[in-house]
């Protein structure tokens, strides 16, 4: 279709076809907050569009505001070709309003005239730069302009890539001929390749400045950063989604996007990618840098014996010629994850690193937003937050995201297996370490020594047979915790910078990885092949059945990485500020299940960082009731003002009478509807539901979903209703799946619960007779608390399927249950969390403490329950209607969704509409109704 350009309040919206009323309303409401540089919080169902008016909407203010930047920058060029002694003519880029007159003395003594000095040189300053990047965006964009017009060019880079290779076999051969002649070193040396595992020489901050990571042929690589948009989402899916709507958008062809991703999604070096654990990867990636970096000094070595040692390979993908043409080609059109990664395996270059050098002058960015929340991920990817736009989409769960991200547990296993670790690598190279680097690693000793003992277990047995005298878990505050490990007289922050700065973790993993290998002297032999059966005892396999002998197939399965990398999360969360967090000691029957686990309190400390640098944030998702977790606990906790607060929400774009929202207080044989913990396991609740389910499924054509509080109620209903015979009686008219608690088992569920909806949906062509839907054939036969057929049955036919699934779990959120896959969606019960989690009772207790209590409403602490629990309904419900001309009814089976407070926390375009039945008569009769309009059925 072709695109529509549509004028809102005088600004211009491209869009590719007449967009909704709340799509208008939701594009300009978008661009004045993006304009004012407020914080927004969007709420849009799912169906309207949402997608599409947050990329035409932001994108045509990024179009505006780059046209009005352009014009300030030629504005003040062409007044500094031409100055004015009067300053009338000053751009608005220079905020200077100084009125002095010439002797007027500043606050500092200083007179006007150096003012203006200091004035002038800014905006010398400032025009140098200006020019500078006019010079970079003119060579970016002639090389881009070549690329579209000599499609040679993209494979300039495999050509190169192919003739370096084929160099550096010749260099190599060269080498080990030269090396074949020469005597071997009388002096005692390291293993081929073990030196690369001692630490470096430790210089903290204080003795040096930061190092540049950067090499000086990938200078040219950084540019200025542009204004962006950083768009994230919580899983890659989602991304590609967007980008794929972007593609498809007016803008496809002009804006500049990129996609980042994590090396597991874009390694292009198979000997890498066949690792398969993500931090294996990391980890060797980061080896293959250091390995490039380091080959310069190491063959300006003065040292002999260093020239002749063997040098470590470096990765074939990474080369500034490579990435340069990388960049330019990502830039050049809209990209996709799996596009950047087919493009990295053409051109010879890594797509990991490419797409991060393309980041400053792209217009749009695409990451998951667990990428961009947490600091040292951020930083490390080259994000830059200041003055920039941040878009966070399906943020629905953003604050519990923000707490898991920041959240760490270690286990007591891991903890004495780092100790080992960690003072057999200090032994073997107490010798070639430096004092300082030995100072923090008894540091480190040290407190893994005190971890362990604080859950009440001795670090030098082993964890797996040494039980705890006493059990249970107990919450302390940072200090607390601290003072009672008797840690408190450690710097925390400078060995955690330590840890980054050396990477001693990466260190010890290699250390551990290639130890079978280490031609360690005689003497060293025994001790360190005890040391290897110590870290074999502690793998999770042989701790869960240490005389279970290891299967074939385990061997296959890539190591885990050094515990140490997980414990320095730890230490890094211990540096948070008291209040802020806490610290959870479980202690179980043995050491090694026993763990030490941080909790963050407060999610806004880290998203504060977020909202002061960005120049606007959007908060968006389809289902964002109840609002007020974002304001209260994250927003205005980060310092953000109310009037900085904007919030849209719209309807759906689905007439009125498409969908029936019913609240249902009792069931066929009038039982009450209460899915409290105590009455939910009872057998007539189990009962009632199956019945309730039966004549649902009667009326019902295609698909129904029925939601379980959890795994295990829905296991124990199952059980139930197999035994009394309810589950054959449903298995007559739809065919049962039930959600796999195995995330590789979801696709095919799905698949087979697709493939019987269609199935159905084909047949349905034969008639309505044929499915027995007249109003008139159905009759209540109160001794089975059921309304069954009396004419047009035909016996044993399935009109469908049901899905028995779980709030929270894997099909309550991401899937797509449109049309006949979705015609109903069953709520039983209200899915509280277990009030009886410390986490949780901690979490009430801050909130208590830290938010004020609005008169007339709960106290923070049971407005945080109430708010999970309908932050996962609204999930779970949202899966149906998915488009203009959807239409499904929504049963909720729990007479406790009758409460103003529980009502009011539904989506407004759902809550306008329910209906509330006492008695279950009236329900079906308005359900049969419904369905049977809606389906066309006569």
């Amino acid at each position: 279709m072709a695109d529509k350009n549509q004028e809102i309040g005088g600004i211009h919206f491209p869009f590719p076809f007449t967009p909704y009323s709340i799509q208008k309303d939701f594009m300009a409401v978008l661009y004045q907050v993006l304009e004012d540089g407020k914080i927004g919080i969007f709420e849009s169902p799912t169906g309207t569009g949402k997608s599409l008016s947050l990329i035409c909407g932001a994108l045509s203010w990024l179009r505006d505001f780059e046209q009005k930047k352009r014009q300030e920058e030629a504005h003040l060029l062409k007044t500094e070709t031409a100055p004015s002694s009067d300053g009338k003519d000053q751009p608005p880029f220079i905020s200077s309003s100084h009125q002095e007159t010439p002797d007027t003395l500043r606050p500092t003594g200083e007179p006007d005239w150096v003012t203006q000095f200091v004035q002038k040189k800014e905006e010398r300053d400032l025009v140098d730069r200006l020019k500078k990047e006019q010079i970079r965006r003119k060579k970016r964009e002639e090389r881009l302009q070549q690329l579209r017009h000599n499609t040679q060019l993209k494979y300039a880079a495999k050509r190169e890539r192919q003739e370096e290779e084929e160099t550096e076999r010749l260099l190599r051969l060269s080498r080990d001929i030269l090396a074949a002649g020469t005597e071997a070193e009388p002096l005692e040396q390291l293993a081929s390749g073990e030196e690369e595992l001692v630490l470096s020489e430790y210089e903290s901050d204080e003795e040096k400045g930061a190092p540049n990571g950067l090499d000086e042929d990938e200078d040219d690589l950084e540019e200025e950063h542009v204004t962006k948009i950083y768009y994230c989402s919580r899983t890659h899916s989602q991304l590609a989604q967007f980008v794929h709507e972007v593609q498809k958008s007016p803008f496809g062809k002009d804006t500049r996007l990129v996609s980042l991703g994590s090396r597991q999604n874009l390694c292009v070096n198979q000997d890498v990618k066949n690792l398969g654990s993500v931090q294996l990867i990391n980890d060797r990636c980061m080896e293959l840098q250091r390995s490039r970096h380091e080959s310069k000094s190491r063959a300006e070595d003065q040292e002999p014996k260093r020239r002749r040692q063997a040098s470590r390979a470096a990765c074939p993908f990474y080369g500034h010629r490579h990435l340069q043409l990388f960049q330019d080609q990502v830039l050049l059109e809209v990209k996709d994850i799996e596009q950047l990664v087919a493009l990295g395996k053409e051109a010879g270059a890594c797509p990991y690193y490419g797409s991060r050098f393309a980041i400053p002058a792209a217009q749009v960015v695409v990451l998951p937003y667990q990428m961009l929340l947490h600091t040292a991920t951020r930083q490390a990817a080259g994000i830059r937050l200041q003055g920039q736009v941040v878009i966070i989409d399906e943020a629905h769960n953003l604050i519990d995201t923000i707490t898991g991200i920041h959240s760490t547990e270690v286990s007591g296993s891991q903890l004495c297996q780092a100790h080992s670790q960690l003072l057999q690598y200090m032994e073997r190279y107490r010798k070639r370490l430096k004092a300082k680097n030995l100072m923090y690693i008894k540091q480190i000793l040290y407190l893994l020594e005190k971890f362990v003992t604080v859950l009440g277990g001795n670090i030098k047995q082993n964890p797996n047979t040494q039980s705890l005298s006493q059990t249970g878990t107990e919450l302390k505050t940072i200090n607390d915790f601290l003072f009672q490990s008797q840690i408190d007289n450690i710097n925390l922050f400078k060995v955690r910078r330590y840890c980054e700065k050396s990477m001693v973790s990466r260190k010890l993993f290699g250390f551990t990885e290639r130890y079978g290998a280490v031609l360690a002297p005689p003497r060293e032999q025994p001790r360190l092949a005890g040391f290897q059966r110590f870290l074999q005892s502690l793998q999770p396999g042989v701790t869960e059945t240490p005389t279970a002998p290891v299967e074939e197939g385990e061997a296959r399965v890539p190591r885990p990485a050094s515990p140490l990398m997980h414990i320095e999360g730890f230490l890094e969360a211990l540096t948070t500020a008291n209040q802020d967090g806490r610290v959870m000691l479980s202690r179980q029957g043995s050491l090694s299940q026993s763990s030490l686990k941080f909790l963050l309190l407060n999610p806004a400390v880290p998203f504060a960082q977020v909202v002061k640098e960005c120049r606007a944030v959007i908060i968006a998702g389809g289902t964002m009731q109840p609002v007020s977790d974002f304001r209260e606990q994250l927003l205005a906790c980060a310092g953000v003002e109310a009037e900085r607060l904007v919030e849209f929400s719209c309807g759906h774009v689905i007439p009125p009478d498409n969908i029936l929202p019913l609240v249902l207080c009792s069931g066929p044989s009038n039982q009450q509807l209460e899915f409290t913990y105590l009455k939910r396991e009872l057998p007539q609740m189990m009962d009632e539901t199956g019945r309730i389910l039966c004549n649902l499924c009667n009326v019902v054509p295609g698909g129904v979903i029925c939601f379980f509080p959890s795994y295990e109620y829905l296991r124990q209903v199952h059980a139930h209703w197999d035994k009394s015979g309810l589950l054959a009686r449903l298995a007559v008219r739809k065919k049962i799946f039930q959600e796999p608690k195995r995330a590789n088992q979801v696709e095919q569920v799905l698949t087979e619960y697709s493939r019987c909806i269609q199935v159905r949906a084909g047949t349905q062509a034969l008639g309505p007779d044929l499915w027995g839907w007249r109003l008139k054939t159905f009759e209540w036969r109160p001794s089975f608390g059921l309304f069954l057929q009396c004419r047009g049955q035909v016996g044993g036919m399935v009109t469908g399927a049901l899905l028995l699934s779980v709030v929270g779990g894997k099909m309550s959120e991401g899937i797509n249950f449109s049309d006949d896959l979705g015609r109903c969606v069953v709520m039983v019960g209200l899915p509280y969390p277990n009030i009886k989690s410390p986490e949780l009772q901690e979490k009430m207790a801050y909130l208590d403490q830290t938010l004020p209590r609005t008169p007339g409403q709960a106290p923070p602490g049971k407005a945080l329950v109430e708010n999970l629990c309908m932050k996962a309904v609204n999930q779970s419900i949202g899966r149906a209607i998915r488009h203009q001309k959807d239409f499904a009814s929504i049963v909720l089976l729990d007479q406790r969704y009758t409460r103003p407070p529980i009502l009011a926390k539904l989506p407004a375009w759902i809550r306008d509409r329910v209906e509330v039945k006492a008695t279950f008569g009236p329900a079906f009769a308005a359900l049969r109704k419904f369905h049977h309009e809606k389906s066309g059925l006569s």
